[in-house]
């Protein structure tokens, strides 16, 4: 092991808190990652380890032409694209990469073709291929830009998606035929991220989404062949569309939207006269995952229902849609039909069983398992399920949150809050083996709260935390923090809180606000200071983010944002603090830690850093997961009082 420092990264911490001295940094290299101040992996530790990092999902893709699947798995050290030819068939790998692959599109009328999307370094300048399941693939994108939404036209003929050049914040929509490079061309510029939704059944047009931001987009259906382009449901009110399909004669969307109400519903647009029809019962929870067969007959849903998910089907005119039963209960990400109509796709995860892909067959209600994911080794009857309450917050509003606690203790437990990122998304009970490990093995309790900004509890719920309300959300940790105190079998002397990206920035925010009442700080990818953020993120994500932080530029925000900046506000910064970051990160650059990393230190904080070379947002190669994973352990073992004493490797 080595020990060094930045001289000049210390100077300026030192300056800005006005220190005399700082501890020097214990630095080592390991492969891709760099350590600071992280000691090695104990092997028992390593041993103890490797049974819950060998946990694999099955992303379904796509349905190919023939009635087999593409799904994504890892049967190495990267998620490739693998066929599954039928129920309980063996997975069989086709893309062989180094790096992840993902959103696999099928070619219809062909099985055995299909579109997939690869980065490299985590950088997220994705590239499409157009491959075969038995031969090479090709780039049909232009390098240097980032690429996303890939589509085909019903027969497979056209395939469109959205790119834009590094620095840049417009797509442009793309259109080419599959078979001919040549007649790659630009059918759009559009303005902001505008993404390809479906083609229409004759191929002649599409619709497409443009982002506003995560509570507000736009649709447009755009003549492929002349560029005309024309708003459908043009409003000033804000709307969140889900993704729309056409119905088979074309002639109207089925998508869902929240226009006039809190929660996003089922509705039948038509595109002549722009009048919208609702689709079955008014919920009081946002409808989700939907799709149409391609014969028309059948139309497939999800209810997302604090949290877990519920699927129907029924007629894309209308009347009672049925809950279909069997299923495990759990969340659901996707549901498809396959091109004969005869199967409807789901793919499903709950809180003690990964990520599956089902099928059931809508005429009969018949289900069947297509995948069967390894736990790793873990025995499943161990795992510790969610189970939902509420807390009060400082002004009366219920905050739902998901508890997981070990299944037998004696003493009051420690407790590790895990925030969600987004700052839109939602904690649903998922298969996470670090969360199971964390419970069952450390003996934590572990809360992953849905405060305030949160989706799926309506439009108000969701813009509670926009611009100078941001704060309001910290309350809602504080809050949780004195709930804890009220619990005889949690113990609020030992409470750490976690985060990864827009949760990474709400645990700095914890810390720089409760940090007395803390033992410590995990901060995975987050923002230390939303103005750097702003300054400094990829520019076609910018504005985005300007809708829900407020916009940098405009001097009130501006000095709210730098007030109330973690980087700015490091005075209760006293507990121990662990920081991971993705070098090639495009959304939260890992500039952000280290500012507050080195503050941090030149108060004589105590500091650990994990920076991957090879990784952006978030670590998504299994070597360096690994390596978090072990080094998390050791951090929660020593900050939450839970050191094991060292013992024989497995």
């Amino acid at each position: 092991m080595r020990c060094c420092y930045s001289p000049a990264l210390l100077l300026v911490g030192l300056l800005a808190v006005g220190l005399a001295a700082a501890e020097p940094v214990d630095r080592r290299e390991a492969g891709s990652l760099v350590l600071e101040n992280i000691p090695p992996t104990p092997p028992a530790l390593a041993g103890s380890l490797r049974r819950w990092e060998n946990a694999r999902a099955a992303v379904f893709e796509d349905w190919l032409a023939d009635g087999s699947m593409l799904i994504a798995t890892r049967f190495g050290q990267t998620s490739q694209i693998h066929r599954v030819a039928a129920p309980g068939a063996a997975r069989e790998q086709v893309t062989f990469y180094d790096e992840p692959v993902a959103d696999a599109r099928a070619r219809p009328g062909r099985a055995d073709r299909f579109l997939f999307r690869r980065d490299i370094g985590g950088a997220e300048y994705f590239q499409i291929y157009l491959a075969s399941l038995a031969g090479p693939a090709e780039a049909i994108t232009l390098p240097g830009t980032r690429n996303q939404a890939p589509i085909f036209s019903p027969d497979g003929t056209e395939i469109a998606w959205a790119s834009v050049v590094k620095g840049q914040a417009d797509y442009d929509i793309w259109v080419m035929r599959a078979d001919d490079e040549a007649s790659r061309r630009v059918a759009f510029h559009g303005t902001g991220e505008s993404d390809p939704e479906a083609f229409a059944p004759d191929g002649k047009s599409l619709v497409f989404r443009q982002e506003i931001s995560a509570a507000s987009q736009k649709l447009f259906l755009l003549d492929v062949a002349t560029g005309a382009v024309k708003e459908i449901n043009p409003s000033a009110e804000e709307i969140a569309y889900g993704r729309p399909h056409f119905t088979a004669d074309g002639k109207a969307l089925v998508l869902t939207s929240n226009q006039g109400g809190e929660f996003s519903r089922l509705i039948r647009l038509d595109l002549a006269s722009g009048v919208s029809t609702p689709i079955g019962e008014k919920l009081d929870w946002d409808i989700e995952a939907v799709d149409l067969s391609p014969d028309g007959k059948w139309l497939a849903y999800t209810v997302n229902e604090d949290g877990l998910s519920t699927l129907r089907l029924g007629k894309p005119a209308g009347g009672p849609a049925k809950a279909v039963t069997g299923l495990p209960r759990g969340v659901i990400d996707t549901v498809k039909f396959s091109p004969d109509s005869k199967r409807l796709a789901v793919n499903l995860e709950s809180a003690t069983q990964p990520l599956d892909v089902w099928s059931v067959e809508p005429a009969t209600g018949k289900l069947e398992r297509w995948t069967r994911s390894e736990t790793g080794g873990l025995d499943s009857a161990s795992l510790v399920d969610a189970r939902l309450i509420h807390y009060p917050s400082f002004d009366a509003r219920s905050i739902p949150a998901f508890l997981y606690e070990p299944k037998t203790h004696k003493d009051r437990l420690p407790v590790i809050i895990s925030i969600h990122g987004g700052p839109e998304g939602q904690e649903r009970p998922g298969f996470r083996p670090t969360d199971q490990y964390w419970v069952t093995e450390l003996g934590a309790a572990l809360i992953t709260p849905n405060v305030r900004g949160s989706d799926g509890y309506g439009r108000t719920y969701l813009a509670l935390d926009n611009g100078m309300k941001r704060q309001d959300a910290i309350k809602d940790i504080g809050a949780l923090l004195d709930w804890i105190a009220t619990r005889p079998e949690l113990d609020p002397t030992r409470v750490v809180v976690s985060g990864g990206s827009y949760g990474g920035f709400m645990t700095l925010s914890v810390y720089a606000t409760y940090g007395d009442r803390l033992a410590g700080a995990y901060d995975v990818v987050g923002m230390s200071n939303l103005v750097t953020f702003l300054e400094h993120t990829e520019a076609y994500r910018r504005d985005l983010r300007r809708v829900e932080y407020g916009d940098e530029r405009d001097p009130a925000m501006r000095q709210y944002m730098e007030d109330t900046a973690p980087l700015n506000n490091t005075g209760k910064m006293t507990k121990p603090l662990f920081v991971v970051a993705g070098r090639n990160d495009p959304r939260v650059p890992y500039t952000e830690g280290e500012q507050l990393i080195a503050k941090v230190r030149a108060q004589g904080g105590d500091v650990w850093y994990m920076l991957a070379n090879d990784e952006g947002h978030g670590f998504r190669k299994k070597p360096n997961r690994d390596a978090q994973r072990a080094a998390e352990t050791l951090w929660f073992e020593k900050v939450l009082g839970l050191e094991k004493p060292p013992g024989p490797s497995e």
